[in-house]
């Protein structure tokens, strides 16, 4: 067993509480964040008269969906990271194969968790939704770290363990 591989299963579970906790907050305060959603989706808050404003949803049911939807892949994220890590865990012992096999999860996790990051807020809200125009509305820093935590996790998780640990 070696320290790396420790390293990989904390790390992995470090995602999925975070994952777990982004979903928490979101149902057990629903308003909160789904403001967020729904102010990115109105471009209510863009620079007046920016010629983008024919994107704008005005659509309640539409505003709720898409937050659904969020949270709904977070959960998956969060529930994918969790059997991850707890994957890695059990096979901490195992061969350089079946550890790597092992990963499988995690590396499945870490994608998902970018591309709603990633797809979802910096590319669809930031740029489609003109996100990037709102001094309110505007999570693409908060998103951008997201990417870079969960990209730098991807890069360690997906690296081979050395051979002389």
């Amino acid at each position: 067993m070696t320290v790396i591989r420790i390293s990989k299963c904390l790390l992995m579970l470090s995602v999925a509480f975070f994952c777990t906790l982004v979903v928490f907050n979101n149902l057990t305060d629903y308003d909160s964040n789904f403001q967020f959603v729904r102010h990115v989706l109105q471009m209510d808050s863009t620079f007046p008269g920016n010629r983008g404003m024919w994107r704008a949803i005005n659509s309640l049911v539409v505003h709720h969906v898409a937050y659904g939807l969020v949270i709904l892949w977070e959960a998956l994220t969060a529930a994918t990271a969790w059997w991850g890590g707890l994957r890695l865990f059990r096979h901490r012992r195992g061969s350089p194969q079946a550890f790597a096999r092992a990963k499988a999860p995690s590396i499945a996790a870490l994608t998902m968790g970018i591309s709603l990051w990633f797809v979802g807020f910096i590319a669809v809200g930031g740029e489609w939704y003109l996100m990037w125009q709102s001094k309110t509305w505007n999570g693409q820093e908060a998103a951008f770290r997201l990417v870079v935590v969960l990209g730098i996790v991807l890069l360690y998780v997906v690296s081979p363990e050395s051979q002389h640990e």
